[in-house]
């Protein structure tokens, strides 16, 4: 592979014209700018590779002495016209060098619009944010249509020009000792353009844009859930319609609640002296608080049901929140405290383990 031929520059460019070189195909092949696109991902690569050689001053000296030195001495220039050649490069078949010109670094002659790409993104959310549901803000980025030339990746000006063949036609380019010449893509061949690629987008009609969306979320959304949004995910190529956003909900879990379908669990605390002489306690919901009655005699395990203060669902109805005892001994009891309780076992002295023995 000819790194000179491969950023299209001669072997006398100096490191500025270099630079401008890689800069001009980085803009046009850059993953970032094509995503998914393997044949831009391996120009863009192939670019690389040449501009870390010719950038340095030591390496292109080895470089250049390596192409001497394989080649031999040098011959007079000799100029073929649609001559056909077979080279390797990279352990495959290139074609014809005309082919392997095309493929490195050739502009694209393709302008036919192309829907955009789907874009797919995760929103964070926590248990309530997502069981109350809402509009929430996801910063994403992705490709957008380029303003200056409104997408269409042609910059509207007067004849002028082609500025890739000079206003020949024709492009004329080496490979060791021999030139090749074809009809300029760019113009297709005669000279002039009535349009000018836009700088802005490299001829593209997008480039990247960091924006902030507002995602609107449904109450009761799952863990997992997808909200899909129309048009907002990789604008089209030459202004074709845009593709959609996809966004994955991603619900944390919740310290207090567990979910059934549209029904809240809650585990409650409940004093001794509440569950033997009853007691109306309050316990947190999804908005807010409830009163609960906890009846005399209630034991550790039982539920309560608090209607309509569970999840929400589309239909406007909500779940219920099913409340769960959990008797709690004190930690400490001073003297009096003992002695009451001593009291009270002698007051009642049923056996409350005879129902294992049956």
């Amino acid at each position: 592979m000819d790194f000179y031929v491969v950023l299209g520059v001669t072997r006398e460019a100096s490191l500025a014209e270099v630079k401008r070189a890689y800069r001009r195909l980085a803009r046009k092949y850059h993953p970032d700018i094509n995503p998914g696109d393997a044949r831009a991902e391996t120009i863009f690569r192939r670019v690389s590779e040449a501009y870390a050689i010719l950038s340095d001053p030591g390496r292109r000296r080895q470089y250049d002495a390596g192409v001497r030195h394989s080649t031999g001495t040098r011959a007079p220039a000799i100029e073929f016209e649609g001559f056909d050649f077979t080279a390797a490069i990279d352990g495959r078949e290139a074609g014809t060098f005309s082919e392997l010109f095309a493929e490195v670094f050739q502009p694209p002659t393709d302008v036919t619009p192309r829907a955009g790409e789907a874009l797919h993104a995760e929103l964070p959310l926590a248990f309530a944010q997502a069981m109350q549901g809402g509009s929430f803000p996801l910063t994403i980025t992705r490709q957008a249509q380029c303003a200056d030339c409104e997408g269409s990746g042609m910059r509207r000006r007067v004849e002028a020009t082609c500025g890739r063949c000079g206003g020949s036609g024709a492009v004329r380019w080496a490979r060791g000792h021999m030139v090749f010449t074809k009809d300029c893509a760019t113009c297709g061949g005669t000279g002039r353009l009535r349009q000018l690629p836009c700088a802005s987008c490299g001829a593209l009609g997008v480039h990247a844009r960091t924006e902030t969306v507002m995602v609107p979320v449904p109450a009761g959304a799952a863990d997992g859930h997808v909200v899909r949004l129309r048009g907002l995910g990789h604008a089209g190529l030459r202004g074709a319609e845009a593709g959609d956003l996809f966004v994955r909900v991603r619900v944390a879990p919740s310290a207090a609640f567990t979910r059934d379908g549209l029904d809240l669990h809650l585990t409650v605390p409940v004093a001794v002296h509440e569950a033997a002489l009853g007691a109306r306690i309050e316990v947190p919901t999804l908005n807010g608080r409830a009163s609960v009655r906890v009846p005399a005699g209630t034991q550790t395990g039982q539920r309560f049901r608090v209607r309509g203060r569970g999840i929400p669902s589309a239909s406007g109805q909500a779940g219920d929140l099913v409340v769960e005892v959990r008797l709690v001994l004190p930690s400490e009891l001073d003297e009096r405290s003992k002695s009451l309780l001593e009291e009270f076992g002698r007051l009642n002295p049923g056996d409350v383990r005879k129902d294992l023995f049956v």
